[in-house]
């Protein structure tokens, strides 16, 4: 007797996950060979650990990046069934970190400036990544950041700091620096003698009401195969307020004491991350240093340069598209202009995109034309409808120059703790002075493959199914 069937295997490739159906015949005594072959791999899978490092034969450096309400993270608050709940606390946080970003380059001379972002590392959006720091190595979890240059991470004895700390001390290859070093001129809020020599400490404020005091210090770096040997970071000394990453902060932004600055050739100035959906709390994505293990067919568009704030990524989002419909927005609202700092960023450390408050309005104006009302709103979202209308919501696209990015629906929509409400995740940018950025945040680029080509001035976007 014959069976016929279909076999269904996962096919991960960069840009898709599709299902390949196999046909085949089978004899009877085939189907024990099938049934232990199954079982295999799904003893296999149970001994999957998420939480470990990426391996070793994996091309390029890659290091897990996990979101601060996952498993693997050692921050990890996050109640079952409540993740909803979560991110619309942490999308209440964004409006200071807009804020912040907005004025970096409204006030480009400021001598005290914040390095780090503007929320409690529990209450934000955030992803961290494992390193370990100093000789031996010892094992940091440091927020991911990349509208950020310098890193910093509290060091032993530093009052005000929750624990663990990196321990300086019994670090063989750890130094202090001097204010003569070129890297002291690099850190804003810096505090030197006009004469003779001291430590290069500065002083930084943070979130609104937190502060910090560090001494630019250097040791050796491990991000997952690769060693920096020496790497230049602030070891925080004392805090005050209660919004600062406990265990300190790795700039990935585009100035001369960022990672990619400071690693030198090493990675060639290319860097991707693939960020892992909230929803997703047994997994990590990953943070690839260096081309090899780059996407080879990644659509790009060019990274913009503001002079007034090299570190942020501009790119030249041109229009968007809700459904069919190109949303109409005066130009000058999307436009890029180094001398008042408007235009589009990427950021890792906002949640939801924001707008300036004309093209957030007309977005939501024509999304809601599509989708049957009445409309709620829940938190940052102002755009709730019936969960059953979802499947006439229209697709929201980014038209970037050479290159349009479709978001899926679950980069599009959040759902309420219920399920009986989707809403739209985007919101207006805080309406101050200064809201002239458009951000686009971390859950539009979820299950993305984000890559930075830093030496080409390119963003590269491909689909990858980051969990």
């Amino acid at each position: 007797m014959n069976l016929i069937g279909f076999l269904y295997i996962a096919r991960r490739s960069t840009h898709q996950l599709t299902l390949t159906p196999i046909h085949w015949t089978v004899e009877i005594m085939d189907i024990f060979t099938a049934f232990v072959f199954l079982t295999l791999v799904v003893s296999t899978t149970k001994a999957f650990d998420p939480c470990a490092s990426p391996s070793s034969e994996s091309k390029g450096s890659d290091l897990s990046v996990i979101h601060v309400y996952g498993q693997c993270s050692p921050f990890n608050q996050h109640k079952a069934g409540s993740w909803v709940n979560t991110v619309i606390n942490m999308a209440s946080k964004d409006p200071a970190r807009v804020t912040y970003l907005s004025s970096l380059v409204a006030s480009p001379k400021a001598t005290s400036v914040p390095i780090a972002s503007g929320q409690q590392v529990l209450n934000i959006g955030n992803y961290v990544v494992r390193v370990k720091l100093g000789t031996p190595g010892q094992l940091m979890f440091m927020v991911l950041d990349t509208s950020r240059d310098a890193a910093w991470v509290p060091c032993a004895d530093c009052a005000g700091c929750s624990s663990p700390t990196f321990s300086p001390n019994t670090s063989s290859t750890y130094a202090s620096l001097q204010c003569s070093v070129p890297q002291c001129t690099q850190v804003r809020g810096l505090s030197c003698p006009t004469t003779g020599t001291a430590a290069c400490f500065f002083n930084q404020t943070y979130g609104g009401d937190s502060s910090f005091s560090a001494m630019l210090s250097q040791d050796s770096l491990g991000l997952a195969v690769d060693t920096l040997p020496s790497y230049s970071f602030g070891c925080v000394n004392a805090v005050s307020g209660s919004t600062l990453p406990p265990q300190g902060l790795l700039g990935l932004g585009r100035g001369p004491m960022s990672l990619l600055s400071q690693s030198g050739s090493l990675y060639s100035g290319v860097f991707s991350y693939c960020f892992p959906s909230f929803k997703s709390y047994y997994f990590s994505g990953s943070l690839r240093l260096g081309p090899l293990g780059q996407p080879k067919n990644i659509r790009t568009t060019p990274l913009l340069r503001n002079p007034h704030r090299p570190t942020l990524y501009y790119v030249n989002l041109t229009g968007v598209s809700v459904g069919r419909v190109l949303v109409p927005v005066a130009p000058e609202l999307l436009a890029f202009d180094p001398n008042t700092g408007a235009g589009t960023i990427i950021d890792s450390g906002t949640v939801i995109t924001r707008f300036v408050e004309p093209v957030y309005a007309a977005i939501r104006d024509e999304f809601r034309k599509q989708v049957k009302g009445p409309f709620a709103t829940i938190g940052a979202f102002d755009t709730c409808f019936a969960a059953t209308n979802e499947d006439i919501a229209p697709p929201v696209t980014f038209h970037f120059t050479g290159m349009d990015l479709k978001l899926p629906l679950e980069n599009t929509l959040i759902h309420s703790s219920a399920g009986s409400l989707a809403c739209l995740a985007m919101a207006a940018a805080p309406n101050n002075v200064n809201s002239v950025l458009n951000v686009i945040a971390n859950l539009q680029q979820q299950n993305l493959r984000i890559m930075f080509d830093v030496t080409n001035s390119r963003l590269g976007i491909a689909r990858e199914l980051c969990n």
